[in-house]
């Protein structure tokens, strides 16, 4: 599915938006690729553990706070997404 959607915004040429519309699944990316890259840099964790709902978890939070949290902020990158492509 997300191999589809990366082609129909590249034919779209709304390349940036599928980055804005995806937010969460992009902050959870680019959580494991700051974790992997500090800790072959420095020996030290960046995160308790990644991806970040995994970081979370471990710091405490419920699971089902962790799901509605990211579903809020889903739906705020989904509004963001929509108003930037009607500015367009």
């Amino acid at each position: 599915i997300g191999g589809i959607l990366g082609v129909v915004a590249i034919c779209c040429k709304q390349e940036l938006l599928l980055v804005v519309v995806g937010g969460v699944f992009v902050i959870e990316a680019v959580s494991v690729i700051l974790q992997v890259l500090s800790f072959k840099l420095t020996g030290k964790r960046f995160f308790v553990m990644s991806p970040l709902h995994h970081h979370f978890e471990l710091m405490g939070w419920k699971e089902s706070t962790v799901i509605v949290r990211f579903w809020i902020l889903s739906i705020i990158f989904a509004l963001f997404g929509l108003a930037t492509l009607k500015l367009r």
